[in-house]
């Protein structure tokens, strides 16, 4: 079985898009998107009719689940004073441009997906099986992936949120981050996808880097009446 993943696409259809039109190309078997469908970008209404259209299947994610219930904050890490009022900014935006449908779609999606391939127990979920906002880096001991592996009694297990796509193979298990499709951090503006081949020998797993106009998004978010902080960051991969 092959997947396409689709991971934290923050308001940016123009990735979306793009990393769609690449993963297709694989001819997949299923699509699956972590969640975190809003934010820093405007266009979370869009984000949500594609996925729809696209029949993507998926998991909420903390700032889907903030949105949908209008918390008064996203749940969000923030380094630094500055990262923590762009943040809020841009979570302010978003719940007053979410239309009530896209709200509906976030607040009904599932917190996890499983489902067994080749024998292998596969689960999906937005960041960790603990909480919904917890950073998961690849630089985390090994005992703590293990210990999210027995949560879950997993062979295969496939999240997000940190926005820095990683694998990492421990004691029989696939530890896969999908990465983000419209908000990198890990220096690379382009897209990132993950296509995970599950097959009886092994479990293949390859991230797509997708090339997609991001100035066009970048000027998207100005005209909106984001901060245009988003907007470097979303040049510079950060």
């Amino acid at each position: 079985m092959k997947i396409g993943v689709f991971g934290d696409i923050h308001g940016n259809i123009e990735a979306l898009k793009a990393a769609y039109e690449a993963v297709a190309a694989t001819k997949p078997d299923r699509l699956y998107h972590l969640g975190d469908l809003g934010g820093y970008a405007p266009f979370v209404n869009e984000v949500v009719d594609f996925l729809i259209t696209h029949e993507i299947s998926g998991v909420q994610g903390n700032y889907d689940e903030a949105v949908a219930n209008d918390r008064e904050h996203c749940g969000c890490k923030a380094e630094e004073p500055v990262q923590e009022e762009m943040a809020h900014l841009s979570f302010t935006w978003t719940k007053s441009h979410v239309t009530l449908g896209s709200k509906a779609y976030m607040k009904n999606l599932p917190t996890e997906i499983r489902f067994t391939a080749e024998s292998k127990r596969v689960w999906l979920f937005h960041a960790t099986p603990r909480k919904n906002n917890l950073y998961w880096y690849e630089d985390r001991p090994e005992k703590f992936f293990l210990e999210m592996a027995e949560k879950g009694d997993a062979d295969i297990m496939i999240y997000g949120h940190i926005h820095k796509p990683y694998r990492k193979d421990l004691d029989g298990k696939v530890f896969i981050n999908a990465g983000s499709v419209g908000k990198p951090k890990d220096g690379d503006p382009r897209a990132c996808a993950a296509i995970v081949e599950i097959t009886p020998q092994a479990v293949k797993t390859e991230f797509l880097r997708v090339q997609y106009d991001v100035e066009k998004v970048a000027s998207a978010i100005i005209e909106s009446g984001l901060p245009p902080y988003f907007a470097e960051r979303l040049r510079r991969g950060a």
